[in-house]
């Protein structure tokens, strides 16, 4: 796989690595900032950048996209189903390339905004092999039919982390309740924060992920 990926290296000994997705339209840069505000020295942070594709919602103009945006509705009428396949091929290729570079998948949090949290839940539930975590920022439940069908038990008692704005209004605060409340239903250890906020990240928010990484990827 040819994929610009940026990584932030660890600054003690390697134990464990984020896979950080962005969302759309945006760079795998967005994030770098936020990494010096955590506690995680021993962790390694790979932020791999989706591939440009046109995007419908955005009247075909191709832009940084994990998979086509058709509309802002309800899911799975949201999403084109073919290219949502196609980004999460790609993100489960980053995510065995960690693996193979040593790094058992349990010392491994898979996690995303917008878009890249959408992305993160859809292969975190169906990756064969234990994943340390699950982290949803301002996300969704993509393809919600094929959900059952398709999940792995490997994943099944994974630690899952959804935080949303309240006033979001490009993915609403009720998407990622939905999603949220679908997974404590099916019995994943899922926790939900919510935030006076738009669509974006807050200091907060931050201090949250810093606690939750604490626990699912302790040194």
């Amino acid at each position: 796989m040819t994929q610009d990926i940026f990584e932030i290296q660890p600054q003690a000994t390697h134990s464990a690595s984020v896979i950080w997705l962005h969302g759309l339209g945006a760079s795998n840069r967005d994030f770098e900032d936020v990494v010096p505000h955590l506690d995680a020295a021993h962790v390694r942070f790979v932020f791999p950048a989706a591939p440009v594709r046109p995007v419908t919602v955005n009247g075909g103009f191709s832009m940084p996209a994990w998979y086509d945006l058709l509309g802002l509705g309800e899911p799975p009428a949201r999403e084109d189903e073919a290219t949502v396949r196609d980004g999460a091929r790609l993100v489960e290729s980053v995510l065995r390339r960690e693996v193979e570079r040593g790094l058992p998948a349990d010392r491994i949090v898979l996690m995303g905004f917008s878009q890249g949290g959408a992305m993160s839940l859809h292969v975190g539930t169906r990756f064969d092999q234990r994943l340390a975590g699950i982290a949803v920022l301002s996300g969704y439940l993509l393809l919600p039919d094929t959900f059952e069908s398709e999940r792995h038990d490997a994943n099944r008692g994974t630690p899952m982390l959804f935080a949303h704005g309240r006033r979001d209004p490009i993915v609403p605060h009720s998407l990622g309740q939905h999603a949220f409340t679908r997974m404590q239903a099916l019995g994943y250890p899922a926790e939900l924060h919510s935030f006076d906020m738009d669509h974006s990240m807050c200091l907060e928010e931050v201090r949250i992920l810093d606690e939750w990484f604490k626990r699912v990827l302790p040194a």
